[in-house]
């Protein structure tokens, strides 16, 4: 079966040097190279018009962005496969990429992950780079007994005060956690770091 796919990505360069690549591959065939400073309705109904087997979308002017068009891609043509190339993926986009079954490879990856990654897609499995997940697992290990109570507590809703009594530290102390916590799972605030570490059953 030849897997067709579409490249999406505003560097013409990139796009032109992928796109290359994935047609040396013996059973892909890019059907077209998209630029993705077009508007994003443009690239789906290209999709449409295309019907590929997958949609690899690369740099867009915000990580978070694709994944808007790649919903929109999925809910147009739900047979095709989505995978994201992302330069330097945050904890955030690689959560919002699990969240909306999307692949995702970050931008220093080798040429056959994102073959493989592909084919995942296109399989209905898909993928996320191996050096994403270890980074999960080495912030689980990060956290300290004290980091995980605080989250464990926050998860509950107590407030900093609640916590520092519970726990018989000081409030200034609790913050000092909870801002480590933060930095060491990349979360927006103590609430965000405390889902994040409870949806990976670190808590």
């Amino acid at each position: 079966m030849t897997i067709r796919v579409a490249v999406a990505d505003r560097r013409r360069l990139i796009s032109e040097a992928i796109s290359a690549f994935l047609d040396s591959v013996h059973d892909f065939d890019v059907v077209e190279a998209v630029e993705e400073s077009e508007e994003c309705g443009d690239v789906v109904s290209r999709v449409l018009r295309l019907r590929p087997s997958a949609a690899l979308l690369g740099a867009v002017g915000a990580e978070h962005g694709v994944f808007e068009l790649a919903g929109k891609i999925r809910a147009e043509a739900p047979e095709c496969g989505v995978v994201v190339l992302a330069s330097n993926p945050t904890q955030d986009v690689v959560d919002e990429a699990m969240a909306n079954a999307v692949s995702i490879i970050p931008g220093n990856a080798r040429l056959p992950h994102l073959v493989h990654a592909i084919r995942g897609a296109v399989a209905g499995c898909p993928t996320i780079h191996p050096a994403l997940l270890r980074s999960r697992g080495q912030a689980d290990r990060r956290l300290n007994d004290r980091e995980r109570e605080v989250l464990r507590l926050t998860v509950r809703g107590a407030p900093i005060k609640e916590i520092a009594a519970e726990l018989y530290l000081a409030p200034g102390t609790v913050r000092n956690l909870a801002s480590s916590a933060i930095k060491k799972l990349q979360g927006r605030n103590r609430f965000d770091a405390a889902r994040i570490a409870a949806s990976n059953g670190w808590i």
